[in-house]
């Protein structure tokens, strides 16, 4: 059985839902990265880079979401497109989520919610403009696709769902509006239910909510003077 390490965050829920459409048996075991679970030393074995998700796959470790995502779904052969051209769209469109739609996403949220007050207005105009950039990139691109790679349901897909359930929080309320085919997809893999099932890990495990001072020291290590 799959060891699936994660927590609630966007990229641990790709792999959830890419886990729960392939229904491959796994056991999902929680990381709490706000009380410092990731700095484990068992952990760090699996993944050096204290981040979550990954998974043990009997003697196979695989770390970073979108590694995992290509790894399950080539395991599975399933939710991966045919011939050579279509797999060179398929790893571009992947790797645009993982290096520029997450990580952008990700500081956004850093600089417009956690960041010090004295972080400075450049550093959340920067975030927030690249990672609006990166989203209507993408929304441009669905324009008149069911999803990513046309009418073929796939990874991507699951890629982009675990940061597009966040997209009020990164860009704010009413980012949707200006991301209409973003919403549709984001709706349309809502309504599966397998999204339904990787949604219902929340129930599973309870992770700590506050945002105080052991949670900040944890996440945000370089914000914390070294003793």
């Amino acid at each position: 059985m799959i060891r699936f390490y994660y927590n609630l965050s966007p990229n641990p829920m790709k792999v959830a839902l890419c886990l729960e459409e392939l229904g491959l048996p796994y056991e999902p075991v929680p990381v709490d990265p706000r009380k410092g679970d990731q700095f484990d030393a068992a952990y760090a074995a699996i993944n050096p880079n204290a981040k979550v998700p990954a998974i043990v796959d009997g003697a196979v470790t695989v770390f970073d979401s979108n590694a995992i995502l290509l790894y399950l779904a080539e395991k599975a052969g399933r939710f991966l497109p045919q011939g050579d051209a279509a797999r060179g769209e398929m790893l571009s469109w992947l790797m645009f989520v993982a290096t520029g739609i997450g990580p952008f996403s990700g500081q956004c949220v850093h600089f417009r919610h956690f960041a010090p007050k004295d972080a400075g207005a450049y550093a959340v105009d920067r975030y927030v403009y690249e990672a609006r950039r990166h989203w209507g990139v993408l929304d441009r691109h669905l324009d008149g696709r069911a999803f990513v790679l046309g009418d073929t349901y796939g990874i991507v897909d699951m890629a982009v769902w675990g940061w597009a359930r966040n997209v009020p929080f990164v860009l704010g309320e009413d980012a949707f509006g200006t991301l209409p085919n973003v919403k549709r997809l984001l709706d349309t893999v809502n309504a599966r239910p397998a999204a339904q099932r990787a949604e219902a890990l929340k129930a599973r495990h309870a992770f700590k909510a506050d945002m105080d001072d052991e949670a900040r020291r944890n996440m945000f290590r370089f914000l914390t003077p070294t003793p």
